[in-house]
């Protein structure tokens, strides 16, 4: 919906309530109607112009010159009619038949043609009012001079809300495609990290350990693995870019390829990770999810599982619950290892590394669910992702 919709809504709200206080006025002073019924076809008139318009507003691809002018026509045509339908007396009780009606012509002008458009039609009725007074022989009073006044102001600021109204419609679409740029990066981070990093990151940790040729190896790995972090946090990479394969369902522990298609169990695809080191406790009945929010689920405990084999020593145990309650499903990764000391995290962070502020918090984020770490020295790390239905 666009942002000058509000706008068009107060416009239409204002016509009907103008024609309701026009046939008020018309009902008041009838008595000084030379032709009643030429007086009420008026009132007819807009009210069917006031359904005709409200209608057209409402699309945005009607909304031409072609629509503008027609609406000024009508509105100064039932003016005009004042002079067949009523006496020169009539006007000093009451304004043209049209008179208040007349605004949701030239506030619609406003919001369409701007500031320029406000004043032109606002200076337009003034010569038009005048004019049906020379011809009706009517004193002309200071009402005229007030009511050019008041739409002119009333005008501009429709003209001004409009162009707010519009800039911010511009700034939103600019930071809603903005978002979407910086989520596919996240997710293009995302799947770098649960790959290509940790394939680096593990080859420079056992080159190191081993020495030798090796070392020199793992060195290597571990410069290209600092300079691609800087790539992805940079936002150097361009979502043009992704690699083939590079989405969730090729991130490490991906679903089943059809999962995405429909539901799918939940367990299935955990079991999966199931090792001599890793222990599944699931359910007994299947935990059904949308496919892909189980697979982004599924590589979201594989990053917490390769954090497990990559910051742990050799063997340690991890252990994935799955919870799976009513309102929500909730898997959570322990281990017992060394933990993780306080302030670890927000130092991989600053350091480009998105284990788990992209590849867990970032994908849990993006499903609307949430993720808490719960870890202290030496007594291990629980990861507990939290996922609505």
């Amino acid at each position: 919906m666009g942002f000058d919709i509000p706008l068009w809504r107060g416009i239409s709200l204002f016509r009907a309530a103008a024609l309701v206080y026009s046939l008020l006025l018309l009902v008041q002073h009838q008595e000084h109607l030379t032709r009643p019924w030429l007086g009420w076809t008026v009132l007819v008139a807009m009210a069917a112009w006031t359904v005709v318009a409200t209608s057209a507003y409402a699309r945005p691809e009607l909304r031409t010159r072609a629509l503008v002018c027609a609406d000024l026509g009508v509105a100064f045509a039932c003016l005009f009619a004042t002079a067949v339908a009523a006496t020169p007396f009539y006007l000093t009780q009451a304004p043209p038949l049209s008179g208040y009606w007349f605004a949701g012509a030239a506030l619609a002008a406003a919001v369409l043609w701007g500031r320029r458009g406000a004043a032109t039609v606002a200076v337009l009725y003034g010569v038009a009012d005048l004019t049906l007074r020379v011809v009706m022989e009517a004193r002309i009073t200071p009402a005229t001079a007030r009511g050019v006044v008041l739409l002119l102001l009333a005008g501009l600021v429709a003209a001004y809300m409009a162009r707010v109204a519009g800039q911010a419609e511009e700034r939103f679409a600019r930071a809603v495609a903005l978002e979407a740029r910086l989520r596919e990066r996240e997710q293009l981070a995302r799947s770098i990290h649960d790959s290509v990093l940790q394939v680096l990151s593990l080859v420079s940790r056992r080159g190191a350990e081993a020495g030798g040729e090796a070392a020199e190896l793992g060195r290597l790995a571990g410069e290209q693995e600092v300079r691609l972090r800087a790539l992805i946090t940079g936002g150097l990479i361009e979502p043009a870019e992704r690699p083939a394969g590079a989405g969730p369902a090729a991130a490490r522990g991906a679903a089943d390829p059809d999962a995405p298609d429909g539901e799918a169990d939940l367990r299935e695809p955990l079991r999966r990770l199931e090792s001599v080191r890793v222990s599944l406790s699931a359910p007994a009945t299947p935990v059904p999810l949308p496919g892909h929010a189980a697979a982004e689920l599924l590589a979201a405990v594989g990053a917490a599982l390769a954090n497990v084999e990559l910051h742990c020593p050799p063997g340690t145990r991890a252990w994935i619950l799955v919870e799976d309650e009513e309102d929500a499903v909730t898997v959570t990764v322990r281990d017992e290892g060394p933990g993780i000391p306080p302030g670890r995290l927000e130092e991989a962070g600053r350091a480009g590394r998105l284990g788990v502020a992209q590849s867990i918090r970032g994908r849990l984020r993006d499903l609307g669910g949430t993720v808490e770490v719960f870890s202290a020295p030496g007594q291990g790390t629980e990861v507990e992702m939290r996922l609505p239905r």
